[in-house]
């Protein structure tokens, strides 16, 4: 027979079913909707992490809340790259893709990759459905610049092959690779394809996990972690060079979907086990949220 006579473990509880109370209005608020989440590459090399975040997202979709995963793969494709004797090579925080980085990338994000996250996903109930933004067209695009070689820019996606997985309670998990629907794929910036893929899917939030705790004033000084901010300010920081060129990219994301009708963008410490749930479901949250 077990009693409940220790203190300690009642405090405990109690403490438990006042974090599910604080809860319940935000999972009122946001079932049914639809999120994008981006994750980076560096983060699934992180084991403990990605166990935790593939927790939060088979957690999302139980109370009904329609979630979708856009990954990339940056430093798994720089390893097999260096591994094969090629030199990678970055212009403005994106990767310049030949066509040998492209078969490189191709082969990393959706072959091990994509089904390494789905594994630890579906570790949790079968629902995590994998693949690239080549399938269905998703991500029809466009070459973005000669200089970066077969980058894309998306011109168009296609959205009906995502909802229709959404709405059978299904998790997508793509890869930011796209096509021109003539037979040439091509390598997509992952924050971008986020950001368009939240867009189109008229989205209530947009998340990207990151390696930092958040957005900063001064990302060189990592000072002055900003807990919200609108589209406006997010614009005067990038004018005044406050972002790395890494994060470039994310800001670009998460200016194209904020103008498209989403209601809110978040960039967290995908580092910091369950980022996401303390974020949606909590009071203070954590990192940086941005409104239109």
């Amino acid at each position: 027979m077990i009693r409940y006579d220790d203190t300690r473990l009642l405090a405990e509880v109690e403490e438990k079913a006042l974090v599910l109370i604080e809860a319940i209005p935000y999972l009122r608020r946001f079932a049914g909707k639809r999120i994008v989440i981006k994750v980076g590459g560096e983060l699934l090399l992180n084991s403990d992490a990605t166990d935790a975040f593939a927790q939060d997202i088979f957690l999302l979709n139980s109370v009904g809340i329609r979630v979708v995963v856009v990954h990339g793969g940056g430093p798994q494709i720089t390893h097999y790259m260096e591994a094969l004797g090629h030199n990678p090579q970055f212009v403005d925080g994106q990767r310049v893709t030949d066509k040998q980085t492209l078969e490189i990338a191709s082969l990393v994000l959706l072959g091990k990759v994509n089904q390494e996250l789905l594994a630890r996903i579906n570790s949790f109930g079968s629902l995590g459905i994998g693949f690239s933004g080549v399938s269905g067209n998703i991500f029809f695009a466009e070459m973005s610049d000669e200089k970066l070689g077969f980058v894309g820019n998306i011109h168009h996606v296609e959205c009906d092959p995502v909802v229709r997985l959404l709405d059978a309670g299904y998790i997508p998990v793509i890869s930011s690779l796209g096509s021109d629907g003539k037979g040439q794929c091509y390598n997509i910036n992952a924050d971008l394809a986020a950001g368009e893929l939240a867009a189109s899917l008229k989205a209530e939030k947009l998340v990207i996990l990151t390696n930092t705790e958040g957005v900063y004033e001064d990302f060189k000084e990592r000072s002055q972690l900003i807990s919200e901010v609108d589209a406006a300010t997010l614009k005067e920081l990038k004018k005044k060079g406050s972002f790395q060129a890494g994060m470039i990219p994310k800001i670009d994301a998460i200016m194209t979907a904020l103008s498209r009708g989403v209601a809110s963008a978040h960039v967290l410490d995908g580092r910091r086990k369950h980022a996401v749930l303390l974020e949606f479901f909590t009071a203070r949250g954590i990192g940086t949220m941005i409104f239109p």
